[in-house]
């Protein structure tokens, strides 16, 4: 029995959807991309990240709600989206202008880092297709009692992409708590985002708002202190220490300031080297906290995306019932075995996380 109030699945279409806008990420592989000559193709977005880790490496029944543009990369993206496994039955699609005026596919530029070298993007996002989605746009009422939702995840760079984008975000989550589907927002704050439109000030102002209407808060030490004011005691000014007591305290203060979180989950990553990390996470939920199991050095091919499988992995653990322990163990553990791979997205198995869960190692499996 979930710790939350969710849904049956046999009473919903859908285990999850999720809103936010959807790039192609161009890889330079080990290269840079300032000197790179080809690129590898992926797709990849906060609240899509989700969405697809929960259908592929967890099975759950999975659909998108985004912008894409009538042209042969916005079809690329669909195609790239169906491959994936998340239905692609409520994207809107936008007429294409010829050159990109008014509806674009969002490119992202991403590095992997390594070593002493961090992870780099490069977003090339303005007005894409996602971000012209505004309130009233969306049949929320269908998605969410017609065909039946259990599960509602967006995040904070859907929430960053245009004067629109707050508005439907808001819009979304009160749909779906009138119509009983469980919510979830990563506040994933990025500075690039928010830059030219009044900074973390109004990327607080902004997130406040939401807050308040979220069921289960997600994010990391940054995040929680960039988006929402939640200062990181005994912290400096890297956020690079990983004793969870600290974030604890932190998350204390989010849940009396916002008392309609049902639970809330915390990654703690400390960077030793872009290649070298130490991960780990803190759940709390009906009062209590729990402290996943810890990765220290942790080997990175990819960082891009973990963030995204721990919350992918947390959802599934209170989808099927989980304990709490268990949950957030389930999050760190796909979280972990995510930035083993390349890409955005999760390439890991149900199987594999299952026994990094129960404490197995990396010996070869044959």
């Amino acid at each position: 029995m979930s710790a939350l109030p969710i849904k049956k699945a046999e009473e919903t279409k859908w285990d999850i959807v999720s809103l936010g806008e959807v790039m192609l990420r161009l890889d330079p592989g080990a290269g840079r991309v300032k000197t790179a000559r080809s690129f590898a193709v992926w797709e990849g977005g906060g609240e899509y990240n989700v969405a697809r880790g929960l259908h592929r490496c967890f099975g759950m029944r999975s659909a998108l709600v985004t912008g894409i543009p009538k042209n042969d990369v916005g079809l690329l993206l669909e195609d790239l989206i169906k491959q994936g496994g998340v239905s692609t039955e409520y994207i809107k699609w936008f007429d294409y202008d010829g050159i990109g005026r008014g509806a674009r596919v969002g490119l992202n530029f991403t590095e992997r880092g390594f070593g002493v070298r961090g992870a780099l993007g490069v977003s090339d996002r303005a007005h894409s297709a996602a971000s012209m989605l505004k309130k009233g746009d969306i049949d929320w009422n269908t998605i969410f009692k017609t065909h039946g939702t259990r599960w509602l995840h967006t995040g904070g760079i859907y929430a960053a992409l245009s004067e629109t984008t707050p508005e439907l975000v808001i819009e979304t989550l009160k749909a779906a708590k009138a119509n009983g589907v469980m919510t979830s927002y990563d506040l994933n704050f990025r500075p690039s985002l928010w830059k030219a439109i009044g900074g973390e000030k109004k990327c607080q102002e902004v997130n406040r708002e939401i807050a308040k209407y979220v069921d289960v808060m997600i994010g990391n030490e940054e995040d929680f202190s960039k988006a929402l004011g939640f200062e990181v005691e005994g912290v400096d000014e890297n956020l690079s220490s990983l004793d969870p007591a600290n974030f604890m305290k932190m998350i204390e203060k989010a849940t009396k300031a916002y008392p309609n979180f049902k639970a809330v989950a915390t990654t703690l990553r400390e960077v030793h080297t872009a290649s070298d990390n130490d991960w780990a996470a803190v759940l709390w939920c009906d009062g209590k906290f729990y402290q996943s199991k810890k990765f220290p050095h942790l080997d990175i091919f990819d960082r891009v995306g973990g963030g995204d499988s721990f919350a992918s992995g947390l959802i599934y653990g209170f989808l099927t019932g989980k304990s709490l322990q268990e949950t957030v163990d389930y999050g760190v553990c796909h979280g972990a075995l995510a930035m083993t791979t390349p890409g955005d997205t999760s390439m890991a198995s149900l199987k594999e996380v299952e026994n990094l869960v129960k404490g197995g190692s990396a010996r070869v499996a044959r």
